[in-house]
């Protein structure tokens, strides 16, 4: 018997990371893998590198030669339509000229870049050139960036934002960077709250939430960043994307309790409505 409801259903859409990998699978790739699934995108991924991590820091990283990495993404974008792609950490200037390239010969509907730069002890991660490349690079490229407060002050050479004003007074040198839009995360401000400032070429939207009381915060920032990518490939607008996304993350936090994972920082619970 022939199943007509394939007639009927539009296709599931197709997300692509282009990331790094963490073994203890709470961040990067594993992170965005688990979050376009849980939200209904097929997943895909380009690894950049191979780290060995837990829930308690990086011990190494092993990035992978950026030929092979326009190779991964020459093959995969050979085949496989790709609605939206999240773009993770990039250290080289090399490796973000791959990217750029590829992603502009065969331009996906969104591209989301999650500019890892700071670690959350406040370690910066990547150096001056590498920093460069994700502004000239690859910002430029994006529909969307994600940074939080100390990256987007390691973006722009400022000091970091400490409150709302100084949120919103930073939304005229990020719109310069080049980007279609911003999305400012707050979650370094103190108090109960964790406000994310949108910021379009049109206006600039709060998007409200509240702080979860857990230590389980490995990989948020991929995860936003990935959700957002999700939602956008499902057809979403980017306000709609944004809130939906923001909204899911903080279930994946309240159910965090609910995992047993490391010793440290343990992950988000990405299959909370699911589990």
């Amino acid at each position: 018997m022939n199943d007509s409801s394939s007639t009927t259903r539009p296709a599931i859409p197709n997300a692509l990371t282009i990331a790094g990998s963490d073994p203890s699978g709470g961040a990067g790739i594993q992170a965005d893998l688990k979050t376009f699934s849980a939200l209904g995108a097929y997943g895909s991924s380009v690894i950049t590198a191979l780290t060995a991590q837990n829930t308690r820091g990086v011990s190494g990283v092993h990035p992978v030669p950026a030929e092979f990495i326009a190779t991964q993404l020459e093959t995969l974008l050979d085949d496989v339509r790709i609605d939206a792609v999240k773009i993770g950490m990039v250290a080289s200037r090399e490796v973000a000229e791959v990217i750029r390239e590829a992603l502009t010969r065969r331009r996906p509907r969104w591209v989301v870049l999650d500019p890892v730069m700071v670690a959350k002890s406040g370690d910066i991660l990547v150096d001056d050139a590498g920093i460069r490349a994700v502004r000239e690079v690859l910002v430029p490229l994006a529909d969307l960036i994600t940074p939080n407060l100390p990256e987007a002050a390691v973006l722009l050479g400022a000091p970091e934002p400490n409150d709302r004003e100084s949120m919103v007074a930073l939304a005229p040198a990020l719109r310069a960077l080049g980007a279609g839009a911003t999305l400012l995360k707050g979650g370094h401000l103190a108090g109960e709250e964790c406000p994310d400032l949108l910021i379009t070429a049109d206006a600039a939207l709060w998007v409200e939430g509240a702080r979860v009381d857990t230590a389980n915060l490995h990989g948020t920032g991929c995860t936003l960043s990935s959700a957002i990518t999700a939602r956008l490939a499902l057809g979403d607008d980017l306000p709609e994307a944004v809130t939906r996304a923001k909204r899911w993350l903080g279930a994946a936090l309240e159910a965090s309790r609910r995992l047993d994972v490391g010793q440290g920082r343990g992950p988000v619970h990405h299959f909370h409505a699911w589990w």
